[in-house]
């Protein structure tokens, strides 16, 4: 239950946010809202109010925003064109069209500074989780449960700044200061290069000594401000990794398994509600970051593809011919359904063989 409902609670509040970003500057710019829908059809609940039917549907994939004179083939009454998206200003169209992929970014960055402002900002202590085998850590005497206090009598307290200490060694003795129970030792550890994956999985040589977290991971009280600057700097990096991601999946670098859809969301959406609200609404940013960078790919049908035909407007001087649009529509919806297939593929065999 409490994975239904999470899911529910994330992809209706980001779906949510996505869709109103369209309507909300649509609004402001004038243009005439004819429905707003979470969900796609066919339509469970619906209220109108004012010029706008707002829907609660049954495929709870997505959602839409539809726009009066939206469709170039949509006949729009003389008096209406002032209201119809088709008769405004390019540049209207553009705002509108990217409002929805910009509120998912700001929605992940007023997330992650509303839980680092109350909840603090999440790190990884220095806590020893495990010794690799005949590494430099297991020659000196280093035990799983060690707490690292210092390198080279510099006081260290996440496990980000050890492991960079370590790596800007160069290979040159370390002495170590360690809490182990009630004792508190110091161990020289020489680091040696070795292989080690990165965060995509792919092996890449570090200077290191042979030890992993533990995941005990505890928390930075920090002022509304220091809040607000941490939360630009982790969504700005969320951004760069998704990009780096895509890429890497393009390029092959990363395997196709890796690929996660509804099923995996869900999954987990509800380890997340379990861990406590902080978790989750982090794994909401991170997943609103997602639809951002991937609403704005240029496929058409999606917001990214609706963008490039503007572009491309721009340089020939007039819209691109309704014929062609709906052939690259067609297309970019065989390209997003053939993605659907293979997340749900990819979600269904992680269910099946969970260890491969």
């Amino acid at each position: 239950m409490t994975t239904v409902l999470a899911t529910v609670i994330v992809l209706g509040i980001l779906i949510f946010v996505h869709e109103f970003g369209h309507f909300l500057l649509a609004k402001l710019l004038g243009v005439r809202v004819e429905a707003f829908s979470l969900g796609f059809p066919p339509r469970l609940v619906h209220k109108q109010i004012g010029e706008t039917d707002y829907r609660l549907s049954v495929v709870p994939l997505g959602g839409y925003v539809k726009l009066l004179g939206e469709n170039p083939n949509d006949e729009v009454p003389p008096e209406l064109e002032p209201f119809s998206f088709m008769h405004h200003p390019l540049w209207h169209r553009f705002l509108i069209v990217l409002a929805g992929p910009l509120f998912n970014l700001v929605f992940a960055l007023v997330a992650l500074s509303l839980v680092f402002t109350f909840a603090g900002i999440p790190y990884l202590t220095t806590e020893i989780g495990a010794i690799q085998e005949n590494s430099p850590a297991a020659r000196a005497g280093l035990q799983k449960g060690d707490q690292v206090l210092a390198v080279d009598r510099q006081q260290v307290g996440r496990w980000d700044e050890l492991s960079q200490m370590i790596r800007q060694s160069g290979g040159k003795p370390v002495v170590l200061t360690l809490k182990r129970g009630e004792q508190v030792l110091k161990v020289e550890v020489t680091p040696q290069r070795m292989e080690t994956p990165d965060i995509f999985g792919s092996p890449i040589q570090a200077v290191l000594i042979g030890i992993s977290n533990s995941e005990n991971m505890t928390v930075e009280k920090v002022t509304p401000l220091r809040a607000v600057t941490e939360g630009s700097v982790y969504t700005w990096r969320l951004t760069y990794l998704t990009v780096l991601s895509l890429y890497k999946l393009m390029a092959r670098e990363v395997p196709l398994k890796s690929l996660g859809g509804p099923i995996l969301i869900a999954q987990v959406a509800g380890h997340q509600a379990k861990l406590g609200v902080a978790p989750l609404v982090q794994f909401m940013a991170v997943l609103s970051v997602n639809l951002f960078l991937l609403n704005l790919l240029p496929i058409p049908i999606l917001d990214g593809g609706h963008l490039l035909f503007f572009t491309l407007e721009v340089f020939r001087g007039k819209p691109v011919d309704i014929k062609h649009r709906e052939m690259a529509q067609g297309v970019g919806l065989m390209l997003i359904l053939a993605l659907m297939i293979l997340v749900f593929y990819q979600d269904i065999l992680r269910l099946v063989h969970p260890t491969q």
